[in-house]
């Protein structure tokens, strides 16, 4: 049984009602999020729920030949854009600027999550997190992070999965 939101005290972000409705089976792991940390959102979650970086995932939004595409991969990794636009069948994939992406996800930078956004992107999750139990996404907040089977992820997202993350 999925854990309910508001028993942690954070109420419901859209990622979080989204994964309730589906009935998938998740945990939420809220945090304190440290607004001077330099780590980075996806290596704060990850240090502060204690869990290796390549399972924690960041969420990205691009614009592959003009169409807004969400790209979702380890923290600890960079992304390839180069990769993203072959797996989307685009010529060239850009970072998309932190307004566009706000607006487009509904979601603040640093607390976007690939479930339940305002609108529906095509998604591409980095093929290397299929073989874990569980990976751990924004909530779609700052400080709070869910964990969910990566099969699970890639089903509610729509996403196709290609190898788009490099060391």
């Amino acid at each position: 049984m999925a854990k309910r939101s508001a028993k942690h005290g954070h109420g419901g972000t859209p990622a979080l009602v989204a994964l309730e409705a589906s009935g998938v089976p998740h945990t939420v792991h809220p945090y304190e999020h440290d607004p001077a940390s330099d780590l980075g959102y996806g290596l704060e979650a990850a240090q502060a729920i204690g869990v290796d970086p390549s399972l924690v995932l960041k969420t990205l939004v691009t614009s592959a030949d003009g169409t807004l595409v969400v790209a979702v991969l380890p923290v600890d990794r960079t992304l390839d854009l180069k990769a993203l636009a072959h797996a989307v069948g685009a010529k060239r994939a850009v970072l998309a600027e932190h307004a566009v992406a706000e607006r487009a996800t509904g979601y603040v930078v640093g607390g976007i999550s690939p479930l339940g956004q305002r609108q529906t992107h095509p998604t591409v999750v980095d093929a290397s997190v299929l073989g874990a139990d569980v990976v751990y996404v924004s909530a779609g907040r700052r400080g709070v992070d869910v964990g969910l089977a990566p099969q699970d992820l890639v089903r509610l997202t729509g996403a196709t999965t290609a190898p788009v993350a490099r060391a």
